[in-house]
């Protein structure tokens, strides 16, 4: 580790390639960087593989000493943290112990703020910012682009409106400056112990919006829909794949004895759940795929009373595009006739692979055409 720069190999690490999403060191490997959500090497004179001591030292280059983030990664065996090669890049880090080493993954964080327009999302979610209460959760599993999805809205608000934003994140991610809306961030372990209590703080501080990083426990997911009834717009992240998993997460983590209370609460308080995918491009890169369920007397109907036989969320959604609702399967579809994706990648990330196969029996309708990079392909 003699003459070793961190700093200097993590930089090297990104010019890889435009699309690199994260970094990855780990014991036996060569330092490897995930573009397109594939490993792909990174080959460094005297690090061939690297050994269990020098993932120690990278990881405690991270910690930089700090005492409650290492009594966290030795209690829990892994930590979450934030670092910084000053002046030129963000990361989002997890530091975890595997077979008795040290391993670290880093989440490259862009340096602009991204906006609606420019990650080309659909129509619909330009109305989230117009909310004024209400949770709106963006869910997906880890490297779908949710933290991005929020940072765009979160934008939007401040840039339309004058109101106080306090967002609470394990770590913070995208840095927002203060434009006509005042944005305080804070940080799960250096400014507040848990989601939940700093949640329960976030009430008596007068925000309009509050941004939770994740919805985790069943605490955070009480005090969530409880900010949504007193006038608050919540706009959070749930790691489910689809709009009806993740109501069931929700009503799942409290006592069976509840169930119709907390199906009654989040019918009432939820204004959007969006469920988001990225897959991979024909000719390279990815695009995102995104399924949106929307608050009507219909999916507020349903969400109440559960779904049961000809009474399903995905049903509701396949039928409200006129209220700016859609599936994944019909957005796949669409994808497939547009020449975006191959029929196999459809077919592998359907909701309903069964029924898609039978819709996409024909050839694509439309030629191959080469879609603008729609969203995070370089972001997440």
């Amino acid at each position: 580790m003699k003459n070793f720069n961190l700093d200097a190999i993590l930089e090297a690490m990104l010019k890889i390639s435009d699309r690199v999403s994260d970094l990855n060191f780990s014991v036996g490997r060569p330092p490897q960087v995930e573009v397109d959500g594939q490993l792909v090497p990174v080959n460094f004179p005297g690090l061939p593989r690297l050994t269990p001591y020098q993932t120690e030292m990278i990881a405690m280059h991270m910690l930089r000493g700090d005492r409650e983030l290492t009594r966290t990664l030795l209690q829990s065996g892994s930590v979450d943290l934030s670092y910084s090669i000053p002046q030129k890049k963000r990361f989002r880090v997890n530091v975890f112990a595997q077979r008795g080493t040290y391993a670290i993954v880093l989440r490259a964080i862009p340096e602009s703020i991204p906006t609606l327009e420019g990650l080309k999302m659909p129509q619909e979610l330009f109305n989230v910012p117009k909310l004024k209460n209400g949770i709106v959760l963006v869910t997906g599993p880890t490297g779908s682009g949710k933290s991005t999805t929020l940072a765009a809205m979160i934008n939007q608000i401040n840039q339309d409106f004058a109101y106080h934003i306090i967002t609470i994140e394990d770590p913070v991610e995208y840095m927002h400056r203060h434009i006509k809306s005042t944005v305080n961030q804070r940080e799960v372990g250096s400014d507040t112990r848990t989601f939940a209590l700093a949640l329960r703080a976030a009430l008596r501080q007068a925000p309009k919006v509050i941004l939770i990083g994740e919805m985790r426990d069943v605490e955070t997911i009480e005090i969530a829909m409880e900010a949504a009834e007193t006038g608050h717009l919540v706009l959070s992240t749930l790691h489910t794949i689809d709009a009806a998993k993740t109501v069931d997460r929700i009503v799942g983590v409290f006592p069976k004895d509840q169930e119709p209370q907390i199906r009654t609460r989040f019918a009432q308080s939820f204004r959007y759940v969006i469920s988001q995918r990225l897959l991979p491009k024909i000719g390279g890169g990815r695009v995102a795929v995104m399924e949106i369920l929307k608050s009507t007397m219909r999916t507020r109907d349903y969400v109440m009373k559960g779904e049961t036989e000809g009474r399903s969320l995905t049903d509701a959604m396949h039928d409200g595009l006129v209220d700016g609702m859609q599936t994944f399967d019909d957005e796949l579809e669409r994808l497939w006739n547009g020449g975006v994706i191959t029929k196999e990648i459809a077919l592998a990330y359907a909701t309903n692979p069964t029924n898609l196969a039978l819709r996409m029996t024909d050839e694509p309708t439309a030629a191959p055409q080469k879609e603008g990079e729609s969203m995070l392909s370089m972001l997440e």
